[in-house]
Parts: C-alpha cells; structure tokens; sequence
C-alpha cells in the first residue's frame, strides 16, 4: 500500500512539475521582454532620459550574473521547493514594488530584487526536473518546460505596447502577479523537495571573485556603445574582470567545495554542450538585437510590424519542440548539432540578401526556417548537458551551465553590435543605405562564425546522447 500510494505522488508530480517550472519560467520571459517597450514611457513619467533608464536592463542582468553562481548551492542547503517557491514570491513582490516605484533609483533597486528572484528560479526548477525524471524522459519534460516559456517573448512586445497605449507602463509590471499567484499555487502543492546528499558550505571567496567579476564583464558588455568609455578606460575594466575571473579559475582548482566545480568539463558530452553552445551562441545571441534594425531603419517598416515579423520565429520554436526527441532519436546528437548548427549559419547569412523589395513571404519563410533551427539547437545542447551527469552531481551541473548561458547572452548581444558597429564606422546611423549595407556585413560575419562553432561538436560520438534519447545506460565519459 505504501509504495502505491508513493508510486501514485511520484506519478502526479511527473504530470504537475513541468507546468509549475513552465509557469515561473513563462512569467521571467514575459517580463524581461515586456519591460523594453515601456522604457520611453517610464522616462516621461520619472521625469528622465530614456538612455538613463538603461540601468533598468543592466541592474537586472548584473542580479542575475552574481547570484545564479550561488542557486545550486542554496537549493542543496535549503530545498528545492522553499528556495522555488521563495524564488517566485520574490519575483511577484518585486514586480508589485516596480509598478509602485516613484522615481528611477527606487525602479533601479526593485529590479536588482527582481534578478535575484528570478536567478533562483530557472536553475532551480531544471534541477528538479533533472532529479524526477529519468534521463530516458529528461528531453520531453524539458521540451514541455520551454514550450510556454516560448509564448513569453511571443507576447511579451505586443503586450507591453498595448499596455502602455491604453493604460500606463506601470501596469506592465502587475502582469506577474497573476501568474506568480498562479505559480506559487502550483509550487505548494505539486513541487518536490531535493536537497543535496552532502551540504557543502558556501564558497564565499568564490562567490566575490566570479560574482564580480561576471558582474563587472556584463555591465561592460550591456553598455558598450551606450556610454563613451575611453580606450584606457575600457581596457583597464576589460582587464580587471578577466583577472577576477581567471583568479577565480586558480581558486576553484585549490578549493575542496568551489563555488562552481570546473572539473564537470572532463565530462565529454557536458564540456562539448556548454562550451559548443558558448561559441554558437555568440552568432545566434546577437539577431533580437540586429533583426529588429534592419526591419525598422533598413526596411523602413514601423515598430508593430516589425514586432510581427519576429513572431513567426517563435512559433517556430515551439512546434520544433513537439518533433526535437524523434529527430534526436533518429540521427543522434553528433549529426544533429553539427549539420544544424551550419543550417543556422546559413539561415543567418541569407538575411543579408533581405532589401526593401524583399517580399514579406519570403522574409516569414527565413524567420520559420530560423526558429526551427533555433530550437532544435537549444533543445539538443541543454538536454546533452545532462547526459553523462551523475545525480549527485546535477546541482552544480545545472549551476555551471545557467551561469556560462547568462554570460553567453551578454557575449552574443555585444558580438553582433560590435561588428555592426565596426562595418558601419563613422558612416551617419540616420542614412538607410548605410546601416543597411553593415547589417547585410554583419548578418554574413554572423553567419560564418556560426558555421565555424560546428566544429565544437565534431569531438562527440555517434552514440553520445543515448540515455537522454533512447535511455540506454551511459557511464560517464571523461576523456
């Protein structure tokens, strides 16, 4: 009767967890893309510029930065359904406290408390993923996890746009709280209690050289090109962050319980999927960014179109996540990430043919094609990651790989402004032809570096990736 009645909660919690870890997840996506559309607005409102209100971007991911190093740390210490569901109280309460934010320090401040919410949130609720089900399961669930999260950034801009039309920009923050209620719900009843075996106590050393060195690398890469640092200035930063950051590489080395334990990339299948999806993501990471420039100061289009002909992409997205585990199952990780990810160059490069006599069909087409590709790659990379990983090991794994995707995104951002930047030179920014022209140069640079980042994942084998997509049992593979 007992094991029944154990067998029958395993089961419920197999069928709920993925919809509370899909519900936190839908809310952060929903609001890191909500809050840009109402940034002229909050200016006008706070009574500041709009380029001042850039903190209100940065102040987020340098939370995010310095505190998703500690989340593996405080879920094993304190239990991965206290730490989620404090994870999403803090979220909701923050954004309550945004809405209400009477002047830009005050929205600033609220921000920071809403980062390290939603630090907590996503690698904790992977981790309880990672630990229900078995690795023959790990890429439906995961699948099924980023499928609502997809319909955030799907929203999320014509939303904001419609909220601060009718309403104001403060509504925009108050959307959470329904679906923080709704996830705090769902975290109570459904959510299940990991705690590591052995609690190791906090890396504080660690934790200050990382934190800050992370945090220092991405306020630097969040800015570059918004603020005229001078080249010694820049430099000086620059050098500052990887000194932190590679004292922190001495450090781990020496320390019994580092802060992220870097000997995880002697495992081959985690190495190859974090450090592949690094260098891939520095072409992909860059396109929110280029793709929106070209439809509105190339093409010359207004910002609800352009906002439309970024949907098909995440539309995309989602209906690859229903066929990724039988394309997985069929080919393989190995020939599946390195034909795809040239796919992606390709995809990439062939926006530099894209002119304003381009038909909108063809441009819907490009953007499907991309989000298929998109998809399928993000999905093989963080389901790999797990494959050759011990239980006992998923919390730090989880950890280490949210903290290097974190930095990726401010990478991949930066990369594709800087080489657009670099192409366009002290060409004026209000002639169309220009900025054309260096987009078309950097859509191709883009599209050659994520065709060289293939090569990252010619050291996997054939059968890498079985426990994941057959679940055949896997030792883990350390050479």
């Amino acid at each position: 009767m007992v094991k029944t009645t154990a067998s029958r909660m395993s089961s419920q919690v197999k069928t709920f967890l993925p919809w509370v870890v899909a519900t936190a997840l839908f809310m952060e996506q929903l609001d890191s893309t909500i809050v840009n559309t109402a940034i002229p607005s909050m200016a006008v409102s706070l009574q500041v510029t709009p380029l001042s209100l850039k903190a209100v971007v940065t102040s987020y991911i340098l939370a995010l930065a310095v505190c998703i190093p500690m989340s593996g740390w405080v879920a094993d210490r304190f239990g991965t359904r206290r730490v989620f569901m404090v994870a999403v109280g803090t979220f909701t309460v923050a954004s309550v406290l945004c809405g209400l934010a009477v002047n830009a320090p005050m929205l600033v401040a609220t921000r920071i408390l809403q980062g390290i919410g939603a630090a907590m949130m996503m690698p904790v609720g992977r981790l309880a993923i990672i630990r229900t089900f078995p690795k023959s399961e790990l890429l439906k669930a995961m699948n099924f996890v980023i499928i609502p999260a997809l319909i955030g950034p799907l929203l999320g801009p014509t939303v904001g746009g419609l909220i601060v039309h009718w309403l104001s920009w403060r509504e925009i923050f108050f959307v959470n709280v329904p679906v923080g209620l709704l996830a705090l719900y769902l975290i109570h009843r459904h959510m299940p209690d990991y705690r590591g075996e052995a609690p190791r106590p906090l890396d504080v050393v660690g934790l200050v050289l990382f934190g800050a060195g992370t945090a220092l690398l991405s306020w630097l890469l969040e800015v570059f090109g918004d603020h005229r640092l001078d080249a010694t200035s820049a430099g000086v930063l620059f050098l500052l962050a990887f000194s932190l950051l590679g004292a922190y590489f001495l450090h781990a080395r020496q320390s019994a319980f580092p802060l992220l334990r870097l000997d995880l990339f002697k495992v081959r299948t985690f190495r190859v999927s974090v450090v592949g999806g690094f260098i891939t993501r520095l072409g992909i990471g860059g396109l929110p960014f280029l793709l929106p420039l070209l439809y509105q100061l190339g093409m010359g289009l207004p910002a609800w179109q352009s906002g439309l002909l970024m949907m098909p992409t995440a539309l995309a997205a989602m209906g690859m996540k229903l066929v990724a585990p039988r394309v997985l199952r069929r080919f393989g990780y190995r020939r599946v990430l390195v034909s795809n990810t040239v796919m992606i160059g390709l995809t990439i490069g062939l926006y530099a043919l894209i002119t304003e006599s381009t038909p909108l069909a063809a441009i819907v087409a490009l953007s499907l094609s991309l989000g298929f590709f998109n998809s399928l790659q993000f999905s093989s990379m963080n389901s790999m990651a797990y494959a050759d990983i011990e239980s006992k090991d998923s919390s730090m794994a989880s950890t280490l790989a949210s903290s290097l995707q974190q930095l990726s995104m401010s990478f991949g951002l930066a990369c594709g402004s800087i080489i657009t930047a670099w192409y366009l030179g002290d060409l004026p920014q209000t002639e169309r032809s220009f900025v054309t022209g260096a987009l078309h140069h950097a859509f191709l640079t883009l599209g050659v570096l994520t065709i060289l980042s293939s090569l990252s994942f010619w050291t996997l084998r054939a059968s890498d990736g079985e426990s994941v997509t057959r679940g055949a049992a896997a030792i883990p593979d350390k050479a």
